[in-house]
């Protein structure tokens, strides 16, 4: 069973061996010890890569920490994440950028990306009111925010209408948010991943959408998403595959006896969420919101 995930980390983490090398990917991590982060850098730097990967070319930074969902040492979190969308973006903070939320506000699992949009300070029309000179005395960055909705609430793909707003104001760079799914219970919400390859909305569930790329869009795409799903088949296979292994099962009677009983399984397309999930959302969202307002106004505003 392909056990899905849109976390780059975990897909690397997949390969035989906790120290393989993998021809054209490059893993670093770094441990933050005194504020608990770890910050995982897997850089796909070729065909070969992206084909072991099943990703595409780029840069995929993974920072992990507890306090994530906690709501708790916000600041450093905060200056983390915003020097990673600068490391992705060189001189975002001077760019025209759109920033948009994708998922259903009404599926809490799937909020997180209206819920941050909904605390951006966008300031596109105050440039347009007021001029330049009062955007740099003030020290504002020029946002625009969308919140697209999802196809069966509005009829179109989030890419189109995406792509029709950035023809219409072209911006010079996008930040995309949306929740993702994961195949480890300990990285649900306490892990957020960023990427310069852009997204395909909706991959993680098996609900593949047109993507939103550098390459589909013309200018620079930053996606940051936090997982907020796992698959509950990759529950119980990896319950499972734990159990047997401690009462001494191979790996071929192991894969073996998963296949029989994930193929009679009755979750079928079932994802798991964790209880808290409600209270995760407003501490993510609050802190992703306060990350962009950072990055391009120098405070939370």
């Amino acid at each position: 069973m392909e056990k899905r995930t849109d976390l780059a980390v975990e897909v690397r983490e997949s390969f035989p061996g906790n120290h393989v090398e993998v021809e054209g990917v490059v893993l670093e991590k770094k441990w933050n010890k005194e504020h608990t982060i770890l910050t995982t850098f897997v850089n796909i730097k070729d065909e070969k890569g992206s084909c072991a990967m099943k990703k595409p070319k780029g840069v995929y930074i993974t920072v992990e920490s507890e306090k994530i969902e906690e709501g708790e040492d916000i600041e450093n979190l905060c200056k983390k994440i915003k020097d990673c969308i600068e490391y992705l973006c060189p001189g975002i903070q001077k760019k025209n950028i759109l920033v948009a939320g994708l998922g259903n506000e009404d599926v809490t699992s799937d909020s997180l990306g209206p819920k941050v949009v909904g605390k951006i300070f966008a300031t596109r029309h105050i440039k347009k009111e007021f001029g330049c000179d009062f955007m740099e005395e003030n020290r504002l960055g020029t946002v625009s925010a969308i919140a697209p909705g999802v196809m069966a609430q509005t009829g179109m793909e989030a890419a189109e209408i995406i792509e029709g707003i950035i023809k219409e104001l072209k911006p010079e760079a996008l930040i995309v948010l949306d929740a993702l799914a994961a195949r480890s219970l300990t990285r649900l919400c306490k892990t957020v991943q960023l990427t310069n390859t852009g997204i395909i909305p909706g991959s993680g569930v098996g609900n593949h959408r047109m993507e939103l790329s550098e390459k589909k869009l013309g200018i620079p795409v930053v996606a940051i998403g936090v997982p907020t799903v796992v698959d509950a088949q990759t529950i119980i296979s990896d319950h499972l595959e734990h159990v047997l292994s401690k009462q001494g099962y191979s790996e071929s009677e192991t894969r073996c006896f998963l296949a029989e009983v994930l193929d009679s399984s009755m979750v079928g397309d079932v994802f798991v969420t964790p209880k808290n999930i409600d209270e995760s959302i407003y501490h993510i969202s609050n802190m992703l919101s306060e990350v962009v307002n950072i990055l391009m106004h120098g405070s939370a505003k």
